[in-house]
């Protein structure tokens, strides 16, 4: 069994998956728009001129996939009540991580020592996704 993680966004998906690929040094797996849908998506996903939204998209972050898509049905709140987790293997890939992730964002926890990891912070980035950055004890 393999849990993934999901992302919605409202118009914005491309340009939080170019975010998270600069800043997490990942790589596109999938981007598919609405317009390259073999079949018209149903309007109450893609409303008139979503055509160049994205339908899905997936990035390659170390071995974890992120997916993500533009939720054309107005629903799409600020995720809430879950962060992602990053662990990264040193206090130097900590600090770049969490400086990139956090531009534009707010920063909940700054990097510090903690009892379970020597480099450990939370933030929240510019398009409302909550991440916890820690190193591997």
């Amino acid at each position: 069994m393999l849990i993934q993680p999901y992302l919605f966004f409202n118009g914005n998906c491309r340009q939080a998956f170019d975010f998270y690929r600069d800043a997490l040094g990942a790589e596109y797996e999938t981007l598919m728009r609405y317009r390259d849908s073999p079949e018209p998506p149903p309007p109450e996903c893609a409303p008139p001129g979503w055509e160049d939204k994205v339908m899905h998209a997936s990035l390659r972050i170390g071995s974890l996939r992120l997916m993500g898509s533009d939720d054309g049905s107005g629903q799409t709140a600020r995720p809430q009540g879950f962060s992602l987790s990053l662990s990264v293997p040193d206090a130097d890939a900590a600090d770049r991580v969490f400086a990139a992730l956090a531009d534009g964002g707010s920063v909940i926890m700054p990097l510090g020592e903690t009892f379970w990891s020597p480099r450990f912070g939370m933030l929240t980035d510019r398009f409302g996704v909550g991440w916890m950055i820690g190193v591997e004890a």
